[in-house]
């Protein structure tokens, strides 16, 4: 048996598995089910140039150590910084993102009518916060800005499951007041704290794929590609995988679903029946061969007759590379017309309202069984890569 079994080669299992090693521990073994490293990471040659198939990953600049940690495995120098340039389709009007620190690119008369719906809303007039997201966007936003922008555009990213969102995880979203958007008005420059991803790094030649592929590199002989795990005895430490091959380790990490697995032996049903409770969404990239006219990075579309949500433009982040990709929720994707398309199933973690319960319960029993859930599907979080790397790096620190 070994010391540690890691379930999944995505940027969670990647990191702790390296991280190990570079504190001298190399008695652990990763278990994959794809032919290569990277999970919702993985990018693959389109149209000449590579595309990332899980949607647009990129790495934020706002953790130095993850920064640094991540440069050793591909170095500063194959790397561009951007300063984020995101955007707003807004029926045919682009502004920038976000939209409420961003009305005064509109004419006056849209402008005075969003600012009078924001002074109206909940939060301005002293009304309690909402528990569930769709009245938190009124609360927050307005009826106008909900029913003209976030509301559609939330509808195509979450489908049937937005009524059953909560407002735990909401210090993801910009945290524009409305005193911000009136300075905003009337300075006509956007008044309000950076969003995440404001400053970013992307490869230069490669699509975001390659640092968990070079990641992936040191660990030879210590991943095993191909083997789908589906279920896990909590007795015996031991996996199972479709493939129909068991594999043990003291310590268990699981970065990967955990609806995916059909066997959880010894785990109480009550955890088993929440496990069934978790929701999330899948994501079709499409690859769309001509470029547009734009030094956007990355256009969102709430116009609900558009079936994606939102378009990343390769050509302006992937150097020598034309076109671009549209993400689409799983349930709204349109007939094959020829392009690439790669189908997510597992893309987004919801963050339903009984989540927070449900996975503190999961968690806490896990850990007391040396099984340790890791990273956005491990921790079922809306994690990105670069939080993911740091909760991994200091995961591994804790056993060194």
């Amino acid at each position: 048996m070994r010391k540690f079994l890691i379930l999944g080669a995505g940027p969670a299992g990647l990191t702790f598995a390296n991280r190990l090693m570079q504190k001298g521990i190399t008695d652990f073994l990763v278990i994959e089910a794809e032919k290569e490293p990277g999970g919702l990471c993985r990018s693959v040659k389109v149209d000449s140039s590579e595309l990332d198939i899980g949607g647009g990953h990129i790495l934020d600049v706002r953790r130095p150590e993850v920064v640094k940690f991540l440069f050793q495995f591909m170095p500063r120098e194959e790397w561009r910084h951007f300063r984020r340039d995101s955007r707003i389709d807004f029926g045919g009007v682009v502004i920038s993102h976000p939209f409420e620190a961003n009305i005064w690119q509109l004419g006056t008369d849209m402008q005075v009518e969003y600012l009078a719906s924001i002074a109206r809303a909940g939060c301005v007039t002293g009304e309690s916060e909402p528990e569930k997201f769709t009245d938190w966007i009124r609360w927050k936003l307005g009826d106008k800005i909900a029913d003209d922008y976030m509301l559609p555009y939330n509808t195509k990213m979450f489908g049937n499951e937005l009524e059953n969102l909560g407002t735990y995880w909401l210090n993801k979203l910009p945290d524009v007041s409305f005193e911000d958007t009136l300075r905003s008005c009337l300075e006509h420059q956007a008044y309000a704290k950076q969003p995440g991803h404001a400053e970013f790094y992307y490869p230069v030649e490669y699509g975001y794929g390659e640092l968990w592929r070079r990641m992936g590199a040191p660990l030879e002989g210590r991943i095993i590609y191909g083997q789908h795990v589906c279920g896990i005895d909590f007795g015996s430490h031991t996996v199972k995988t479709l493939e129909g091959h068991e594999y043990s380790g003291s310590i268990i990490i699981n970065t990967i679903p955990w609806r995916m697995f059909r066997e959880l032996v010894g785990m109480p049903d009550a955890l088993k029946a929440s496990i069934l409770k978790l929701k999330h969404t899948g994501v079709q990239v499409k690859y769309i061969p001509h470029s547009m006219d734009t030094k956007a990075h990355w256009i969102y579309y709430p116009d609900l007759s558009l079936s994606y949500h939102r378009i990343f433009l390769r050509h302006n982040v992937l150097q020598g590379s034309k076109g671009m990709w549209t993400e689409t929720n799983a349930n709204r994707i349109t007939p094959p017309d020829g392009n690439f398309a790669y189908m997510n199933e597992y893309a987004y973690p919801l963050n339903t309202i009984g989540k927070p319960e449900i996975m503190r319960q999961l968690l806490g029993w896990c850990r007391g069984q040396n099984v340790y859930g890791l990273g956005r599907w491990g921790e079922h979080e809306h994690y990105n890569s670069d939080l993911t790397v740091e909760l991994a790096m200091k995961l591994g620190d804790s056993f060194a």
